[in-house]
Parts: structure tokens; sequence; C-alpha cells
């Protein structure tokens, strides 16, 4: 094993056929792929092949807590780099050749992540040359170091779902690792059921998330905001700013919204009562 080998970690929970495909697209640029099933059942259909090493876990255990898993396998295994993925990206061997090629150019010790730009179907953000340093990216699609994982304690499984990919890279930048997002790498990735509606001819992006989900966002970024806050208060304000951006959304254009109110100010509630983890 040289020092850029790396392995892979694929968060599932009730994946599709075409979700079990992808897993097929990563197998030749990859080492080691570690299968962590929050499913309802076994995924029988990945099993039996000696690259893949499946993991099901008893109950839905979230993202971040799968995400430790898998790192801590892989640095059992003696990996220094992990690629991290959930079932709505599209990625596939170019993508990852292009970026170990990336990290073995510009590795300086100091690189907590490599992610590609991720290519959404609304809403992409603005980019400056073929690669920049950030302050987060989304998780699925990154390879991250393993040294920088252990050294800032992974990721936070309290938040369970939503804003992980969030806190760990907030984290990341406060112990001086850097993040670096390369632009000429697109990764396409589905985030939530975007669709586009006008207001007054102006468009708006609506990810219609599910009720459950808007209960982790409003209460994981109100924690988020409590930690972070005195070092990146800019973007702290960003971040509580998006929630009532998203609130409003919801009030006007998304369906179901009585429930998904209902359940963000759960989130709130349970914020201020100091509840972490899965939700009760």
């Amino acid at each position: 094993m040289n020092k850029y080998s790396i392995a892979a970690v694929i968060v599932l929970y009730n994946p599709t056929d075409n979700n079990i495909k992808e897993i097929a697209n990563i197998k030749n640029a990859v080492d080691q792929i570690y299968v962590i099933d929050n499913s309802n059942d076994d995924i029988v259909r990945i099993k039996g092949n000696k690259k893949i090493k499946y993991i099901k876990e008893n109950s839905n255990i979230g993202v971040a807590a799968a995400l430790n898993k898998g790192a801590r396998n892989a640095i059992k295994d003696n990996y220094k780099w992990l690629l991290t993925l959930d079932q709505d990206s599209e990625i596939n061997s170019d993508i990852i050749e292009k970026m170990k090629l990336f990290l073995k150019e510009h590795d300086d010790g100091k690189i907590g992540i490599v992610s590609p730009y991720h290519d959404l179907k609304y809403g992409n953000i603005s980019s400056k040359g073929d690669y920049e340093k950030v302050l987060e990216v989304m998780t699925s699609g990154n390879i991250i170091n393993l040294d920088a994982f252990q050294k800032i304690g992974g990721f936070k499984d309290w938040l369970f779902i939503d804003d992980v990919d969030i806190e760990y890279c907030l984290n990341l930048n406060l112990n001086g690792y850097d993040i670096i997002r390369i632009n000429y790498i697109k990764m396409k990735h589905n985030l939530g059921n975007m669709t586009i509606r006008k207001f007054f001819n102006k468009e708006v992006i609506c990810s219609n998330h599910n009720a459950i989900r808007r209960y982790y966002m409003t209460r994981n970024s109100l924690y988020i905001n409590d930690l972070y806050k005195e070092k990146y208060p800019d973007y702290c304000k960003f971040l509580l700013n998006c929630q009532k951006g998203q609130l409003k959304r919801v009030l006007v254009f998304e369906k179901n919204k009585i429930r998904k109110i209902r359940m963000m100010i759960k989130g709130y509630k349970d914020y201020k009562r100091g509840i972490k983890g899965k939700i009760k």
C-alpha cells in the first residue's frame, strides 16, 4: 500500500437498484470499499465481493456515525485517505483518478479535504480558477485526510444527518487544515428534490426536503452557530439566514407545509432543551 492508496465509505439507506449500481462505478479507482448499511433490510445484492466490506447496522445510526465507522475501519486497515460518498451522488472512476492525481501533486500535509465541484440541478455556486481554498463543502465525493480526521475527533455523531459536513469542515479550518475544491472536476449531486418556482418574475429554488430533514436542519444549524459564531461570525449568520429563507419557501411554495413547519418548531425547541442525536 502506498501513501496515496484510497479507501471509500458509502452510506446507504434503503437504496434503489441504481444506487447499488453506482458502487460498481468506483471499484477500479479505490482499493477498499466500506458499505455502511442503515437500511431496514440487508442489501444482499452487494455481498460476496472481496473489495467490498459490507457492514449492516441494526438501525439507522445516521450519516455522521456511519462515516465515522467507515473512517475507523479504513484507519485500522492503514489507509491515510478516504473517499466519502452517499447514495445521491453520481461519481465514476475518472473523477476519482483525477482527484487522486491532484492530491499527489499538491499534498503539503495541510490538506484536510479534496473536493470536486458539486454540480447541482439548480443554484450552483460561483468558482474562481482551477481550484481554490473554501470554508466548507458537501461531504459526498470528497477525499478526506484520515490523520486530520483523528486529530479533530471525526464527524459529530449527535448531529445525526444534516449539517454534518458543515461542522466537520469548520472544525478542520479551526485546526489549521485546508479544504480544496477542484473546480474543473465536476460531480453531479442531487440535493433534495430541487424545483424552481416563480415569485413576481423572480426564480426561487426550493429543496423540498421532507419534514424530518427540516427538523435536523433547523436544530443543527443552531448548534453550529453556538459552536463557531465567535470564529466564523459571518458564515454562521449566513447559515441562520438560510434557515429563515427556507422557512419562507416552505410557507409559500412547498407541499406538506404544516407538518414541515411543526418539525422546524420542534427542532428549535429541542435545541433550546439541549436535545441532540436521533429525533425521538
